[in-house]
């Protein structure tokens, strides 16, 4: 039997089964903010992106997002349980996150479905 992509994709990831779609846009004010803010804001958000992937999370990839749709981009991750895409949204939010970027979350759980 040959692997398809997406049995590699489920075999890669067996333990993190949740699949977060993060759908973000700036909003306005973050383009007011001078550059050192935003650069230590990135700092900051790229390590709890870090934290997450160290506690099992496994990250897709950011895709542009063009065509009529609200946002410019979507993240594309995987967690072991919803409880862990909870957590690491929320550590997002307390470091200030949604106060600068609209955003859209949708949690889904792996069928276990091959194509």
């Amino acid at each position: 039997m040959t692997s398809t992509s997406n049995d590699t994709l489920r075999d890669s990831t067996d333990s993190a089964r949740h699949l977060w779609m993060h759908y973000a846009r700036p909003r306005p004010h973050w383009y007011t903010l001078d550059e050192t803010r935003q650069k230590g804001l990135n700092v900051t958000w790229h390590e709890i992106r870090s934290q997450a992937k160290q506690q099992g999370a496994v990250f897709q990839g950011r895709f542009h997002i063009r065509g009529q749709h609200d946002f410019e981009t979507v993240d594309i991750w995987r967690f072991p349980s919803s409880q862990h895409a909870y957590d690491h949204w929320q550590a997002l939010v307390n470091a200030g996150y949604s106060e600068y970027f609209a955003f859209s979350n949708s949690l889904g759980l792996d069928t276990g479905e091959t194509a």
